[in-house]
C-alpha cells in the first residue's frame, strides 16, 4: 500500500492542486492530510471544498480546531513581537472569511486517524496520523527532539515497532526510526519552511521489508499566490515568506 500524505496546505490552493495532480500521475492508494488547512492564504473555503470533493479524509491542525471552534487564537508559536502580530492578522482575517459550511468542517477533523494498510482482521503496521503529537495539535515536534521524546510520544500513541507515526506542523520534513517505531513528519503542501518554495508532500510506501519514504515537491503558480495575498487584507509578508520559502520565519 502506498499512501500520499499532504499537510499544512494553509489555504494555497494552487499548491494544493499542483500535489493533487502529481499525486494522479502516481501509483498511490489513498491520500490524507494531516491538518492545518487554512490561515495565512486566501482560499480557505476552496482548500476545504476540494479536499470534500475528492474524498481526502485527515485530521485537525490546530488552525482548523481553533478555528471551527472560534478559539480565542491559533495555537501558534511566536518568534517575536510581530510575528505575534502578523499571525493575529491571519487568524481574525481566516476566521471572518470562512463560511459556516467549512467552520462545521473545520469542527468535525478528528485529532487522531489510525491506519491499517493490511486489514483489520490480521496483524501487521499501524499508520498513526496526528498534527502535532500524539497528545496536542500544538506541539511542536522537530527533528531535534530526542530519542526518548519520540519513545514517549509513541507509548502515548501505542506504538509497536513496525509502526508509523505521521505528523506535521512544523512544516519541516524529516524521518527517522527510534526503536523500531518510524517518525514522519511530511513537511508542508502551501507553507514550506526549509527554504525550498515548492509545494512538499511524502509517500509513504508500506511493505513487507518495512515502511518506505520518499519526499516530494513539486513546483506550482506561486505568483498566483503572491498576487492573491497582496490584493486580500492579509500582510505582504505572508507572500515573501512563500517565496523564500520560510527563510523569513512566521509562526504557523
Amino acid at each position: 500500500m502506498i499512501y500520499a500524505l499532504i499537510s499544512d496546505i494553509h489555504a494555497n490552493l494552487p499548491a494544493l492542486e499542483a500535489v493533487l495532480d502529481d499525486v494522479g500521475l502516481r501509483d498511490v492508494g489513498a491520500t490524507y492530510h494531516l491538518g492545518d488547512l487554512v490561515g495565512y492564504a486566501p482560499w480557505p473555503d476552496e482548500t476545504v471544498a476540494l479536499l470534500r470533493q475528492r474524498a481526502i479524509s485527515g485530521v485537525a491542525g490546530n488552525y482548523d480546531s481553533t478555528v471551527g471552534t472560534a478559539y480565542k487564537h491559533c495555537g501558534c508559536r511566536y518568534e517575536d513581537p510581530r510575528q505575534e502580530e502578523l499571525s493575529h492578522l491571519s487568524y481574525n482575517w481566516t476566521r471572518q472569511h470562512v463560511s459556516a459550511a467549512t467552520k462545521v468542517s473545520l469542527a468535525g477533523l478528528p485529532f487522531r486517524l489510525d491506519l491499517l494498510p493490511n486489514g483489520g482482521h490480521v496483524a501487521g503496521p499501524r499508520v498513526v496520523l496526528v498534527h502535532g503529537t500524539p497528545t496536542l495539535n500544538t506541539l511542536y515536534w522537530t527533528e531535534d527532539r530526542s530519542d526518548d521524546f519520540c519513545l514517549k510520544m509513541a507509548a502515548r500513541a501505542g506504538a509497536r515497532p513496525g509502526d508509523v507515526i505521521a505528523f506535521g506542523h512544523t512544516h519541516i520534513p524529516w524521518h527517522r526510526e527510534v526503536g523500531g517505531v518510524h517518525f514522519l513528519n511530511t513537511g508542508s503542501v502551501g507553507r514550506p519552511k526549509d527554504g525550498n518554495w515548492r509545494a512538499g508532500y511524502v509517500l509513504l510506501e508500506i511493505g513487507s521489508d518495512g515502511p518506505r519514504v520518499e519526499n516530494i515537491r513539486v513546483e506550482y503558480d506561486i505568483d498566483r499566490t503572491m498576487l492573491a495575498i497582496r490584493n486580500s487584507e492579509l500582510p505582504d509578508d505572508f507572500a515573501e515568506y512563500l517565496r523564500t520559502g520560510g527563510r523569513s520565519v512566521v509562526a504557523q
